[in-house]
């Protein structure tokens, strides 16, 4: 009857029906990750990073989203526009890789009305992500995640290093991504995609 024989000596794999893509033991461990740790997958690999340890990567991440506020929450002249939120989870393409970058946006335009109510992960590209550079995560925020980032063709990326006391602000690009400015110390800003409001460098690095 053509039945072939060898399937039924082959091992059985369990697919999470959440994951299918994903190999069994990477979608395990990103369930059991501790909750010190962040898990995020690449390519069908897994990264258990630490969470930011380091003050100056909290409070250059904290001082950041609070300065983008009137973009998010806008007051009276503010510009409003956007949907602004901390450490989101991103799965992104189809298998998908899963990324958690320290802040992102989402042009307000975009965002259906059950956004937030999404599930565990979004699934929709934000417009803007900012990473803080640590020594941890910089090779991997620098390389994997970029790569995906433009594969996902997001049209801008910060990376702010509290370290070196400076922002980089990336623009999309067919050919890559295209370094628009790098800005440090004390400089006063208009960084695009947020150039309607300037920002002052110093208070991301100060107490």
């Amino acid at each position: 009857m053509g039945y072939d024989q060898r399937v039924s000596g082959d091992p059985a794999r369990t697919l999470d029906l959440e994951f299918p893509n994903l190999p069994p033991d990477v979608v395990e461990g990103y369930r059991s990750t501790p909750e010190h740790l962040v898990a995020e997958i690449i390519a069908g690999e897994l990264s258990l990073l630490p969470r930011p340890r380091r003050r100056r990567h909290a409070r250059g991440a904290t001082r950041l989203a609070g300065k983008l506020v009137g973009f998010d929450d806008p007051g009276e002249g503010d510009p409003g526009g956007w949907v602004i939120l901390a450490e989101p989870e991103l799965r992104l393409g189809p298998h998908p890789d899963i990324l958690v970058p320290d802040i992102g946006g989402w042009r307000r335009e975009r965002v259906p009305p059950d956004f937030l109510d999404e599930g565990d992960g979004l699934t929709l590209a934000p417009d803007w992500c900012c990473e803080v550079l640590s020594p941890s995560t910089e090779r991997l925020d620098r390389g994997r995640k970029l790569d995906v980032y433009h594969r996902e063709r997001i049209g801008h990326v910060w990376l702010v290093s509290p370290a070196l006391r400076t922002l980089e602000v990336y623009r999309w690009a067919d050919l890559g991504w295209l370094l628009v400015a790098t800005f440090a110390e004390a400089d006063v800003v208009c960084a695009e995609p947020f150039d309607a409001v300037p920002l002052d460098l110093a208070g991301l690095w100060a107490l």
